[in-house]
């Protein structure tokens, strides 16, 4: 299993067995590169762990902890052993980082695991594979490794997987195979599993009453000086560390705020591309001037092909967020120069900077002025027809705004969110496939995450349901899976749980202004950053998906997924036909031939 996991952690391999329970690590060393190997006991061995990660307020739990312990290392690791020992369960509520990690306790022969509160570090679990109550990894891979488990498809993950380009925690693409969801832990026992427990959860604005009251400036002063610590606490390392730059304001702040605790000495990383339109490299440039950072640049012309067997390797499940190409690029590049790189990511999630987010609002606005009985069956009807409604006012002639405006915040943001749903889905999916579903429906599924935080304004619905789907099955999975792919470790300063807290308890006037997003964080930004690298639009890690799926994509597509033996998933009949109308050029249907691509060569290799 630890040899599967070998590209997480090339430095050192330790194991633990006691004939009950064993324990195997691979470590990419950071923090006591002499004495940090796992796994690493208490001082008479009862208590075992490994641990993936960092804890970034591990000096000041030391400090609270040594005139009870006797330490014998200098790492972070050692700190949630002893630190287990004083509180049991509640381990995970007192630490600042981004960890998955497991506890052994031979007495007790507990079997205590943990994940962070957002889901930065992965953590897979399963009691079906025969010979073992229970196994987990960080990875599937490693799970793959061990013999007699039948690794048979989910519909359901599968049907996810196709509507989002990713499969949602807490499932697997996997039967009887689990993510454990981000801020919860697991016990196992001998008695069995217990259901995962929730340690933490965001609390937003409207949940507190009364809510706070600050001027804008008191929340950018506030959020000013955690923002800095979040950075400053990333920083350590006995490594060298740089930090990725994209030219966007998340990551140009997070290299502002290096600058001043390291002046003069921050390495920074950038991607280009030959393609003028996807390229940021100008304001990546300008931001590394700026600051004087020691800066990298790569240009590339980014190639499907070369990077598809990596992304099927390292994603283990499919995942169709086509962003993950430059960012194994980037991964690559920055490696060759550090072992530690900080990242923007977290930034749009926690303050509110999605575009989608201002329209989720804007129709929110617009829901409560109109009664349901006229949004659902006339502008339900009107979506349906459009654009023979088209002597509508100006804002309500978009199909999409008209379809969203006769749902509920859940089912709108559903649309929002997904490529095939709906009729699209059932068309896709093959007959078999789709009586293998049973009636499971991702709408519905995704309705209910909604449905636990009715409670809450439209705005922070949308977020708390990224928190729980986009954020750790997309951008974390994204950002974990290519970076360890080639040893490297990204931290995300703005994922710090301390300054998500301030964020959640934002007015929204104070996140979004308009249809800008992200408002105060922007404001927070001035600062440091120059006003064009703030306020420009969004940009993001765009490739030419379309175009490639009309050139060099064109030969491979049709051999994968319209060849007769495709994957038993789909129908070939509805996918040519995609496809067809792609390659006219009067339809672009790249996000859901890419899924479909993705789909058929992960079968293809699984």
């Amino acid at each position: 299993m630890c040899d599967r996991l070998a590209h997480r952690g090339p430095d050192g391999f330790g194991y633990f067995s006691d004939g009950v329970a064993g324990l195997g690590h691979r470590r990419l060393s950071i923090i006591d590169l002499a004495t940090g190997a796992q796994p690493l006991a208490n001082e008479d061995g009862t208590i075992q762990i490994i641990f993936n990660g960092e804890i970034y307020n591990y000096r000041e739990l030391r400090k609270s902890l040594e005139p009870r312990h006797d330490f014998k290392t200098t790492s972070d690791t050692e700190v949630l052993v002893h630190l287990y020992e004083d509180v049991g369960e509640r381990l995970p509520e007192f630490l600042n980082g981004m960890f998955a990690f497991a506890i052994w306790n031979t007495r007790t022969r507990h079997l205590f695991l943990a994940r962070d509160r957002f889901g930065e570090k992965p953590l897979y679990y399963t009691s079906a594979i025969p010979g073992f109550s229970f196994a987990f990894a960080s990875e599937l891979k490693a799970l793959r490794a061990l013999p007699g488990f039948a690794f048979e498809v989910d519909p359901a993950s599968a049907a996810d997987y196709l509507c989002l380009s990713y499969v949602p925690d807490p499932k697997s693409i996997f039967r009887n195979i689990h993510k454990l969801p981000a801020a919860h832990s697991l016990l196992v026992t001998p008695e069995g599993v217990r259901e995962p427990r929730r340690y933490w959860q965001p609390v937003f604005a409207s949940a507190t009453c009364p809510p706070p009251r600050r001027t804008l400036d008191e929340w950018v002063e506030e959020a000013g000086d955690l923002a800095s610590d979040a950075v400053a606490r990333r920083m350590i390392s006995d490594v060298p560390l740089g930090a990725f730059l994209s030219g966007g304001v998340d990551s140009s702040l997070a290299v502002g705020f290096m600058s001043r605790h390291q002046p003069g000495d921050v390495r920074t990383y950038s991607i280009g591309f030959t393609a003028r339109e996807f390229d940021e490299t100008q304001y990546a440039n300008q931001v590394a001037q700026q600051f004087k950072t020691v800066h990298h640049e790569e240009v590339i012309t980014p190639d499907v092909m070369e990077m598809l067997g990596t992304l099927l390797e390292h994603y283990d499940e499919p995942f169709a967020d086509s962003s993950a190409i430059p960012m194994l690029y980037l991964a690559r590049m920055t490696r060759r120069h550090v072992t530690v790189a900080l990242s923007g990511d977290g930034a749009d999630e926690v303050f509110a900077g999605y575009r989608r987010y201002a329209f989720g609002h804007l129709e929110s606005n617009i829901r409560r002025v109109l009664p349901a009985w006229f949004r659902r069956p006339v502008l339900g009807f009107a979506g349906r027809v459009y654009p023979k409604f088209d002597y509508l006012p100006r804002p309500f002639r978009a199909k999409m705004l008209l379809t969203a405006l006769s749902q509920e915040v859940g089912d709108s943001y559903f649309t929002t969110m997904t490529g095939f749903r709906d009729r699209s889905l059932e068309a896709i999916l093959s007959s078999d496939f789709r009586a293998a579903l049973g009636g499971y429906c991702p709408r519905a599924d995704y309705r209910a995450r909604f449905e636990k935080f009715a409670h809450l304004d439209a705005l922070e619905q949308l977020q708390a349901v990224d928190l729980e789907t986009y954020l750790p099955g997309d951008i974390l999975v994204k950002a974990d899976r290519a970076t360890m792919a080639y040893s490297l470790e990204g931290r995300a300063p703005w994922l710090d749980h301390r300054l998500a807290e301030l964020a959640f308890q934002l007015p929204t006037e104070y996140k979004l202004r308009g249809t800008t997003g992200k408002f105060m964080f922007k404001k927070l930004a001035e600062r440091q950053v120059p006003a064009e690298v703030i306020w420009r639009p969004k940009m993001g890690f765009q490739v030419p998906l379309a175009h490639w799926l009309r050139t060099s994509l064109r030969e491979v597509f049709e051999s994968t997924v319209l060849a007769s033996g495709a994957s038993e998933f789909i129908d070939r009949k509805e996918a040519r036909r995609l496809w067809t109308e792609h390659q006219s050029g009067l339809s672009n249907h790249d996000r859901k031939l890419w899924t479909l691509f993705v789909l058929c060569n992960w079968k293809g290799r699984n």
